[in-house]
């Protein structure tokens, strides 16, 4: 049982890992060179690749959350198991402090390299378009809301087998088409904790949205899930999981 609970953070500490070294490493380093011309649009894909890429590394270990909305919206709609819950959470911080570190470590190597941002989020002055407050709120919500339905719906009973990966993959690449300009798109409270604990001041202060928006968005996702799918008996699939791993 032990050794199952360390193979799963293990799983998520890398997942998460990569996600934010990746997606937050085109934004920081790749984006800013005109030449490589990736933009926003490189940049959306960079994050939907980072999580196609390992919702088939280690999804089959640990579910492949990378994600503490995404933890909590499973949790929601009884597809996580308790225990896993705040374990999840905790390590997917970790890793995402780490990826953001070790970005940190390789973009300043550049002479005259200067953070700014560190690709955090933002409302407000430090919102891409400026939006304000309620605005990148509601969009947060929306954003991570519609990303646990499709999660949700792709790995549930009568969904094509083994092909998750990639809508939810695709999924999180639209979020991001959608939503840079407006948040710089969270989604994600680890992804977003990461690099602001770099930029430091105002995108630390601002993290609280960051956290809330997405548990709400998520968590509304999976209580619609445990209607919409009612039917999978869910509850069930929980015991059967803890068997297993005891």
């Amino acid at each position: 049982m032990q050794n199952d609970m360390a193979r799963r953070l293990l799983a998520e500490f890398f997942g998460t890992f990569w996600l934010v070294f990746g997606g937050c490493g085109a934004a920081v380093i790749s984006a800013g060179y005109p030449a490589l011309g990736i933009g926003f649009l490189g940049v959306a894909f960079a994050f939907g690749l980072t999580v196609l890429t390992m919702a088939y590394a280690v999804g089959h270990i640990s579910g492949g959350h990378f994600n503490p909305a995404v933890t909590v919206g499973l949790w929601f709609a009884g597809r996580c198991a308790n225990k896993h819950v705040l374990p999840y959470i905790v390590v997917q911080v970790i890793g995402a402090v780490a990826a953001a570190a070790a970005l940190y470590f390789i973009a300043s190597g550049k002479p005259g390299w200067v953070a700014g941002g560190f690709a955090s989020n933002g409302y407000g002055a430090l919102s891409p378009g400026h939006y304000a407050v309620a605005t990148c709120f509601a969009t947060e919500t929306l954003a991570t809301f519609f990303f646990l339905f499709i999660i949700i719906g792709t790995t549930s009973k009568g969904a094509a087998t083994g092909f998750a990966g990639l809508p939810i993959g695709l999924a999180l690449t639209l979020i991001h088409l959608v939503t840079i300009p407006i948040t710089n798109t969270s989604v994600n409270p680890a992804r977003s904790t990461g690099p602001a604990l770099f930029a430091g001041g105002d995108y630390v202060a601002q993290l609280w949205l960051f956290w809330l928006a997405p548990l709400l968005g998520a968590a509304l996702a999976g209580l619609l899930c445990r209607i919409l799918y009612e039917s999978e008996n869910i509850i069930d699939t929980i015991v059967v999981e803890e068997r297993r791993v005891s």
